[in-house]
């Protein structure tokens, strides 16, 4: 953690609505903490290093709320089928590799090494069933300088026999002996049952205990898909949908993540705000996998919490420049086709989500607010050449559109700079 003074064009958000644009203007961060935005920079702070970006953009880091470790390696591929076909033709195969740490070291060290580069400064991710593997995925990441959120697999039924833990209690004694090694700075355990699908009702009640006695988070999967949803129902014909599954076994009191949310009725969408759970929203995987549209303007007018997720591999890219960008051109197409009642995403609200509407789960994270840790990305967007100046926001809508890990010049999380 640092003290220091930044220079150049600054832009965060002061709500889902609303970007606050400071150009040519001064950052500075004290033990690795936001202390303010100055036009001009006080004499009490003349002490501090500065390092001035001339007229480049300054945004905050970036979070990607769900992303998958072990589907880096085939990304971009298995993209004509849907969810429950692509789990058994692709994922599947690909996670029961892990087993080998061999594999898994190089695997998650190209994973780590790209994550590293982009903007996402903060992420949330699966690792597999394998607790050595997802020790190593964890002490990777704790090296490259990312705070995150890492998951050991949970899965005791509905998948292939290399990846099925025997049973429940197999499953919790493996995932109690993965938490008592998970012991990191910055890189925290989450509790990962897979989806309902493949955790049996005694998995589930185990987790939801075990988090309730270690106050630990949970993430997983909601709503993603018609047929996934129609298998939960079929399943757990006691409830009345989807998220009652988890509920019942209070995955959703503790810190919660669940990912897609595509297709929740009124009643869940009730549900999951009064749980305060955190919508990760992951277009261009609900896009590759033909999974639906997720109607993300209703549920910010609603006030549910909702941030991005890359959801590597169905998404094809850890660029969140790039979610950003599907997410605004998706809700478009619900507008047009769907439904007219649920506007489409701005840049400012598909900004939001990428910076403070995620990074939320993480506490004070995502702008540049007093006292918010100093998580920060500088764009060198000087490459993305046009014939007339631009104002810093269209700026960064451009690179909303056009940028990637290329268009980096810095990076910081609280307050470290990485690059």
């Amino acid at each position: 953690m640092g003290s220091f003074v930044l220079h150049g064009n600054i832009i965060d958000s002061e709500s889902p609505e609303r970007l606050r644009v400071a150009a040519d203007s001064y950052l500075v961060c004290e033990e690795g903490r936001c202390t303010g935005v100055f036009s001009a920079l006080p004499e009490r702070f003349s002490g501090l290093p500065l390092t001035d970006f001339g007229d480049r953009l300054i945004l905050p880091g970036m979070t990607d709320l769900h992303l998958h470790a072990p589907q880096f390696a085939f990304r971009g591929l298995g993209m004509d089928l849907e969810l429950l076909d692509w789990l058994n033709a692709r994922t599947f195969p690909e996670e029961a590799k892990y087993a080998d740490l061999g594999y898994a070291a190089l695997a998650y060290g190209q994973f780590v090494d790209c994550l590293r580069r982009s903007a996402t400064t903060r992420a949330v991710v699966f690792g597999t069933v394998h607790p050595a593997a997802t020790t190593l995925l964890m002490e990777l990441l704790e090296a490259s300088g990312l705070v995150s959120y890492v998951g050991k697999v949970n899965m005791d039924r509905d998948c292939p026999e290399a990846l099925r833990e025997a049973d429940a209690a197999a499953s919790l004694a493996a995932t109690e002996r993965w938490l008592d090694g998970a012991r990191f700075a910055h890189t925290k355990p989450i509790l990962t049952p897979r989806f309902v699908p493949s955790c049996s009702d005694a998995l589930l009640q185990g987790l939801g205990e075990l988090a309730a006695r270690r106050g630990l988070p949970v993430q997983s999967h909601l709503s993603e898909n018609l047929g996934e949803i129609a298998l939960v129902q079929s399943l757990c014909p006691q409830t009345d949908f989807y998220a009652e599954a988890y509920d019942r076994c209070g995955l959703l009191s503790q810190p919660c993540i669940m990912a897609h949310c595509v297709h929740c009725p009124p009643e869940e969408q009730d549900l999951l705000q009064a749980r305060g759970v955190f919508i990760a929203h992951s277009p261009l995987s609900n896009s590759n996998l033909s999974s639906g549209i997720a109607p993300v303007s209703a549920y910010l007018a609603r006030g549910l919490r909702v941030g991005l997720g890359s959801d590597l591999a169905a998404g094809e890219t850890e660029n969140l420049f790039r979610v950003m960008a599907e997410a605004i051109r998706v809700s478009k197409l619900r507008w047009r086709l769907a439904d007219d009642s649920a506007s489409p995403l701005t840049v400012a609200q598909a900004f939001y989500l990428a910076t403070r509407g995620g990074g939320a789960f993480f506490g004070e994270v995502g702008c540049f607010e007093p006292g918010f840790a100093l998580d920060a990305v500088v764009l060198d967007d000087s490459a993305l050449v046009h014939p007339q100046e631009l104002t810093p926001i269209e700026r960064l809508e451009r690179c909303i559109y056009l940028a990637d890990e290329r268009h980096i010049a810095a990076k910081y999380v609280a307050g470290t700079r990485l690059f």
